[in-house]
C-alpha cells in the first residue's frame, strides 16, 4: 500500500494569505477609527455617551436640537418623532433625544 501525500493547492495558499493580509488591515482600520470626540457641538472635547454623539451627528445645522428631517437620519427616532417630541415645539431637544434612546423598545 502507497500513502500519497496530499500537496496544498495554490489557491489554499492564495486564500490563506489572503485571509491573513485582511485580518492584520483590518485589525489596524480598528485602531485607527478610535473615537476621539467630535470636533463639533456643546461638548466639544469632552467625553460624551454614544446617545449625545449620535445626537451631535444628527445635528446637522449644530443648534442643539433635531428637526424632522435631521430625526429621518436616525429611523429609531425619526419614525417616532411626533411622539418624542413631548413638548409639541416641533424640535427634539437633547433631553428628549436621550430620553428616547433610554426607552427605546
Amino acid at each position: 500500500m502507497t500513502v500519497k501525500q496530499r500537496t496544498p493547492f495554490p489557491f489554499d495558499t492564495a486564500s490563506l494569505l489572503l485571509f491573513a493580509a485582511l485580518s492584520m488591515g483590518g485589525g489596524t482600520a480598528a485602531l485607527a477609527q478610535t473615537a476621539v470626540g467630535p470636533a463639533f457641538g456643546p461638548a466639544s472635547g469632552a467625553s460624551q455617551t454614544a446617545a449625545g454623539q449620535a445626537f451631535d451627528r444628527a445635528d446637522t445645522n449644530q443648534d442643539g436640537q433635531l428637526s424632522p428631517q435631521e430625526a429621518a437620519a436616525l429611523p429609531a427616532v425619526g419614525n417616532r418623532f411626533q411622539q418624542l417630541d413631548t413638548n409639541r415645539d416641533g424640535a427634539l431637544s437633547r433631553e428628549e433625544f436621550e430620553k428616547a434612546i433610554q426607552q427605546r423598545p
